[in-house]
């Protein structure tokens, strides 16, 4: 004798919705990195620090970026000339810095670039 599943009532079937997940400050900041780093470009690292002075608290955000191919090359070096006087919004972050600190080229076996940047978040509160 089978049974049929729906004949039967769980609760833990009941369609539920789950409240939206607030993304952090270093999700929200890498979000605003690859809208203009373009979708070719692959966060390799991120590394959050700390950071205080006596009026201001935040982070420095370290992150280093592949650009791999020719197109993803021509995204990184425009990238690269756009970061430093880029209008970030970062939801309750003031963007104090952001700058290039390395870039690496290699042209072969094919076309590749790496650019670290690092970026200054200061707490708006």
């Amino acid at each position: 004798m089978l049974l049929e599943r729906d004949a039967f009532e769980t609760k833990s079937a009941a369609a539920t919705t789950l409240p939206p997940r607030r993304l952090a400050t270093a999700d929200r900041l890498l979000r605003a990195v690859r809208e203009i780093a373009g979708p070719l470009a692959e966060v390799v690292s991120h590394a959050e620090t700390p950071w205080a002075s006596i009026t201001f608290s935040g982070a420095r955000h370290t992150l280093v970026l592949r650009f791999a191919g020719s197109d993803a090359v021509s995204d990184g070096e425009q990238f690269v000339t756009l970061l430093p006087d880029h209008e970030f919004r970062v939801r309750g972050q003031l963007v104090a810095d952001a700058a290039i600190t390395r870039v690496d080229h290699e042209l072969l076996p094919a076309p590749l670039m790496e650019a670290e940047i690092e970026i200054l978040l200061l707490n708006e509160d």
